[in-house]
């Protein structure tokens, strides 16, 4: 679990290729000496696994589902990337509950700057607005961020001076591609309500079929 707080911003050196995926190696200054083989990393907003440790940089094998579902697959050697370790139990909640698992991949449509600040605006996939509500939470690359403004499948942030400097959004273009993971109670929500939707039916169901057979 993570809180969408960015620790640090690492550099990718090393793309490795395999079977299984690829093993991309990151540069870390901040983080590197917290770090441990098995320890959960998120990477842009995807939690993955150190698997080894050396240097200046660890290494976390990404398998393929991640490489697709997320804008890993598009990394290159030299990209910046948003860091942060998983939460300890002793840790300030400072984001929102984070979970590490990316569930879209929307388009960067907008940057508008008001001084130091900034208005970032995405255009979500159709059955991803479903989780959103303005001022509500979403992350965005890992960011932990607070809707705004909400119309249609178009969402836009509020990015303050510090995060905007101290994340990769710094780095975005119109057009860019980026991790969503919307709230997960939102979720938790909707499933909730499809299975009381669901023993509501087969509740009605069973009462139409006993009373056709003469109960």
């Amino acid at each position: 679990m993570f809180t969408g707080l960015i620790k640090e911003i690492g550099v990718v050196k090393k793309i490795t290729p395999n079977a299984e995926g690829a093993e991309i190696t990151v540069s870390s200054v901040v983080l590197l000496s917290e770090i441990v083989v098995d320890d959960s990393i998120a990477i842009n907003g995807v939690c993955q696994t150190a698997t080894a440790v050396s240097g200046d940089s660890f290494t976390v094998q990404a398998v393929h589902i991640s490489m697709e579902k997320t804008t890993l697959g598009r990394l290159r050697v030299g990209d910046e990337v948003n860091m942060e370790l998983a939460l300890r139990a002793s840790d300030r909640l400072g984001g929102h509950i984070v979970q590490g698992h990316v569930n879209y991949i929307a388009d960067l449509t907008g940057i508008t700057s008001k001084g130091n600040n900034y208005l970032v605006s995405i255009t979500l996939p159709a059955d991803a607005i479903k989780y959103v509500v303005a001022e509500g939470s979403i992350t965005i690359d890992g960011i932990s961020l607070t809707v705004a403004y909400l119309a249609g499948n178009k969402i836009t942030v509020s990015i303050i001076p510090h995060t905007f400097e101290n994340t990769i959004l710094k780095n975005k273009n119109v057009g860019d591609k980026i991790n969503i993971e919307v709230d997960i109670i939102a979720k938790y929500v909707e499933q909730l309500l499809g299975s009381k939707k669901e023993e509501k039916t087969s509740s009605s169901m069973t009462e139409n079929w006993l009373s056709s057979k003469g109960f």
